[in-house]
């Protein structure tokens, strides 16, 4: 794969990153060592290589999902610093 200052730029446009136009030569050589290792797992040989599904032999044992106990709306909004009497009101954000 060619890596070039264009290829960082868009990229770069696409993580919504701006970096400085000084910067960009740093990070085209760091894109290209990054895409020189991955390219050596391309050596590997890996006939006859299981899948690895666990690194333990005990599996995630999950909970059911059942309904429990929950609190009523009144409860819940008894303790808000904040409330209308039917949501929890909080600083806006945007």
């Amino acid at each position: 794969m060619r890596v070039d200052d264009a290829l960082v730029l868009r990229l770069a446009k696409l993580a919504k990153l701006a970096p400085p136009p000084e910067r960009v030569e740093q990070l085209r050589g760091d894109l290209v060592r990054i895409l020189d290792m991955v390219e050596k797992l391309n050596d590997l040989d890996l006939d006859g290589v299981q899948p690895l599904r666990y690194v333990t032999d005990s599996e995630q044992v999950l909970r059911p999902d059942t309904v429990g106990p929950h609190l009523d709306r009144a409860t819940a909004l008894a303790n808000a610093p904040d409330s209308d009497g039917e949501y929890f009101r909080v600083p806006r954000v945007l």
